[in-house]
């Protein structure tokens, strides 16, 4: 029986953690970006014709 390759698993774990902290940031990212435009000034093709 072949022996179990542990690098290869923690390596696949720390790349699974960094998928999930990256996504997770650009969530918190695009939240706080999406929250700062909402508030602003109206845009202009909004106002009065």
């Amino acid at each position: 029986m072949a022996k179990p390759n542990y690098s290869f698993e923690k390596r696949q774990r720390e790349l699974a953690k960094k998928k999930q902290k990256e996504e997770k940031e650009a969530r918190k990212r695009e939240a706080r970006n999406a929250g700062k435009e909402t508030p602003s000034k109206p845009d202009e093709n909004s106002g009065p014709a």
